[in-house]
């Protein structure tokens, strides 16, 4: 096994124990990037709804988040949304209700238990809405079940970061959209390099923060991908969130920084839209 199915391997067995109820990938946090004991009081931090989490399908929401790409992506009715990483189904069912019946939100998830778990929340929220607007696929993110072209948008919430190939996830973005489509994505970010004693900790809690590249890296992937009109916001304040809510592993990573410093002096949730060119229909 090569050290990318290695690290997917890790990702993999680690969602599969929080999709089940069975434990953590990251240490005692509830999430493999956080989340703590509280998802709803995270989940409104970063800019939920309360509204709109309550009326999720139960379970839905497991603290994995560290930003809100539903609000991000500015949902029109009708349209077709993938996202990336669905895990439970959070923001698949909220965009559903923004997309409306006539519109289509396709989770992708590399673990077969969040599917599942995601397959059967479904059910309540088609009750609840009366809309049958939602399906959840088996797939790794670097592959995308998806059609070229197919989507108008694609999200994703604290989840690429995990990947060990993120230019292959940008290029699987740039390809699923269609022309004129748009990105939002949150996800963890580096304002400037981790410590090797704090890099070397969260190595082994499968990745999380340690998976997360320069935010200079996230645009030129992006950018290489073939997307345009990029623009990222840097936003430290899920980050300030989790050390305020105790969550061990931020609180773990803060003890290893040096004094006085902040884990969002280093590690911060970033903002990302984009979106792919426009077919040219410029005469020959």
């Amino acid at each position: 096994m090569n050290d990318q199915d290695s690290i997917r391997e890790k990702v993999r067995t680690g969602y599969a124990a929080i999709a089940t109820g069975g434990g953590s990938c990251c240490g005692p946090a509830r999430s493999c990037c956080g989340g703590g004991d509280d998802a709803a009081q995270l989940a409104q931090a970063i800019g939920y709804d309360a509204e709109e989490l309550a009326a999720l399908p139960e379970g839905a929401n497991m603290g994995l988040s560290c930003g809100n790409p539903v609000v991000l992506a500015s949902l029109n009715p009708g349209e077709t949304v993938v996202d990336l990483g669905s895990g439970g189904g959070f923001d698949v069912f909220i965009a559903g209700r923004r997309l409306g019946p006539e519109g289509r939100a396709i989770g992708v998830d590399m673990t077969a238990e969040m599917v599942a778990k995601a397959r059967r929340n479904a059910e309540p929220y088609r009750q609840r809405t009366g809309f049958d607007n939602v399906e959840f696929r088996l797939g790794e993110i670097e592959h995308l079940p998806i059609a070229d072209n197919a989507a108008d948008v694609v999200i994703s919430n604290c989840v690429i970061n995990l990947s060990p190939d993120k230019p292959q996830v940008w290029r699987e973005i740039a390809r699923v959209l269609k022309p004129g489509g748009r990105v939002a994505v949150s996800d963890l970010a580096l304002l400037k390099p981790l410590p090797p004693e704090v890099r070397g900790m969260v190595e082994a809690l499968v990745g999380c923060i340690a998976g997360a590249v320069m935010v200079e890296e996230t645009q030129r992937m992006a950018e290489e991908a073939g997307l345009r009109d990029i623009r990222l916001t840097i936003k430290p304040e899920y980050i300030d969130s989790m050390t305020r809510m105790n969550d061990p592993l931020y609180r773990k990573v803060v003890e290893s920084l040096p004094d006085g410093a902040r884990a969002s002096d280093y590690v911060v949730s970033l903002e990302i839209n984009a979106r792919k060119p426009p077919r040219c229909c410029c005469g020959g």
